[in-house]
């Protein structure tokens, strides 16, 4: 399928999906007139690499992860090592954090709303 195509299918736009091409997370074969192809696959594998930066992953860790990944169930593959599973182990407990730090927060303004309403 050509770039357009994928765009609408994913809902992802042709310079994201140009971007995840330099970025080495997604690959096109090219037309005799240097258009690029996807395979089918593609569609699976733009979702994977969406629900990872949504992960707060970066690309080069996604970059890491893909091949270790089946595009249809995001389930491990045969490729997965214990260095990937232990960089997982480090962003989840990142965003752990992250998650923790934004209670907190929103705590404080929940705080301050109701100190504001009280006046």
């Amino acid at each position: 399928m050509r770039i357009g195509e994928l765009a609408r299918h994913t809902g992802v736009s042709e310079r994201s999906l140009r971007y995840y091409e330099t970025q080495g997370l997604l690959a096109a074969e090219r037309t005799p007139g240097g258009h690029r192809d996807y395979p089918e696959a593609a569609v699976d594998r733009v979702i994977r690499i969406q629900e990872l930066y949504a992960a707060g992953l970066h690309s080069e860790k996604i970059r890491q992860l893909l091949p270790c990944m089946r595009d249809q169930d995001g389930g491990p593959s045969a490729t997965a090592t214990p260095r990937l599973v232990a960089d997982l182990t480090a962003e989840r407990a990142r965003i752990d954090r992250m998650i923790t730090d934004l209670v907190r927060s929103r705590e404080t303004l929940d705080e301050v709303i109701q100190a504001a309403r009280d006046i």
